[in-house]
């Protein structure tokens, strides 16, 4: 990847709550995005989940769903378990199925394509045979 997942997650959640996603939801999200970036171990993981728990009630909030892909790759790294590989490319393959053409040709499709190959990585799945529709390059006319 060439970008970093943690500046980029603290821009998408910037965006988020400039764009009013959150929501009610606001004060409960930053006060557990604060213990999941500045604590470790048992109290991070139940912030990373609340904050996937937030997620499931904000399928609609672009930015937010981009956060939390953006933090999975950041627990991935505290704990490289093949479960969260998984959700983060669910959680990748869900954000390019519903925001993909609004997001192409920027940076953010460009980040997102990138973290999923690396979750695909992962979970042992050769990218070069993953080819969604979103990432194909179509071809006209005959042979």
């Amino acid at each position: 990847m060439n970008f970093d997942p943690a500046i980029a997650a603290t821009q998408a959640l910037q965006q988020a709550e400039q764009q009013g996603e959150l929501g009610d939801l606001e004060s409960d999200i930053l006060e557990a995005e604060e213990i999941f970036s500045t604590d470790q171990g048992q109290n991070a993981k139940h912030a990373y989940e609340a904050l996937q728990n937030f997620g499931e009630h904000l399928p609609q909030a672009k930015w937010f769903q981009e956060f939390l892909i953006y933090i999975t790759w950041q627990q991935v790294t505290e704990g490289p378990l093949a479960r969260y590989f998984q959700h983060g490319l669910d959680a990748s393959n869900r954000f390019l199925e519903q925001f993909g053409k609004d997001i192409e040709g920027t940076p953010t499709h460009q980040y997102i394509l990138a973290i999923r190959e690396s979750f695909q990585g992962g979970l042992g799945i050769d990218t070069q045979e993953v080819v969604p529709e979103y990432e194909e390059d179509a071809f006209l006319g005959g042979d």
